[in-house]
């Protein structure tokens, strides 16, 4: 296998519907994911872009497909981190598949690159929001330690 590639799943009690919500709209965003807002119209095609609360730049990409309330796909650049800004942009695919009543979210995040930061950097990253995501669905509060952005970042 050449690149490199990050995959998670987790069930979650809740519709396909809500759990996209919580994926793409600022007041689920902001409570698990470090206070951050994404900015997208969320149509093919369209640039998408991660803020931190003070307002910098983070992230951004593009909407390469939308299958609502099914999967998302877009490409992800860190622009803060000379690092992983100079290896380009990844590939970030969220599938929302029934389970019985509930819902199995997978996330891929990957790159054609080896050995890549960035897929890196998410691998340790992705883990906890997706269970503060989890827990602000399932009982209204996300994971205290996803809910502030870094010290030094």
């Amino acid at each position: 296998m050449s690149g490199s590639k990050f995959v998670y799943v987790t069930y979650i009690r809740a519709t396909r519907e809500k759990i996209w919500d919580a994926l793409t709209k600022p007041e689920f965003t902001r409570q698990y994911w470090s206070g951050t807002v994404q900015k997208s119209d969320f149509k093919k095609g369209s640039p998408w872009s991660i803020y931190a609360p003070d307002g910098r730049l983070f992230d951004e990409g593009e909407i390469l497909e939308v299958d609502y309330p099914r999967k998302l796909v877009l490409s992800w650049r860190n622009v803060h981190f000379k690092e992983m800004a100079n290896e380009g942009h990844t590939r970030l695919t969220y599938e929302l598949e029934p389970f019985e009543s509930d819902v199995k979210l997978t996330l891929t995040h990957e790159h054609d690159i080896e050995n890549s930061k960035t897929i890196a950097a998410v691998s340790n990253g992705w883990p906890p929001l997706l269970a503060s995501l989890k827990s602000l669905l399932e009982t209204g509060r996300p994971l205290e330690g996803t809910t502030k952005w870094p010290k030094d970042v």
